[in-house]
């Protein structure tokens, strides 16, 4: 699979927990639950999908941070 695919699923992913998680911050309604069942299996793993692509995420830290931009300067 290519990388930019698996990027914007971990990133789409993210973005559906954040918005959930907003939802409950802000209303203290708790979609995930509301259309799946309060911690039924679909429910879990939908939320281990949200916690398995934060983790990935944290990957574009070291793209941010201009790690490319180090690499060249050293090769120089």
């Amino acid at each position: 699979m290519n990388n930019r695919v698996l990027d914007c699923i971990a990133l789409t992913i993210a973005i559906i927990g954040c918005l959930s998680w907003g939802l409950i911050g802000i209303f203290g309604f708790d979609l995930v639950s509301f259309i799946f069942g309060n911690m039924s299996w679909v429910t879990r793993i939908i939320y281990a999908l949200v916690g398995i692509s934060g983790i990935y995420l944290f990957t574009f830290y070291m793209y941010a941070g201009g790690h490319d931009r180090i690499d060249h300067h050293i090769r120089d």
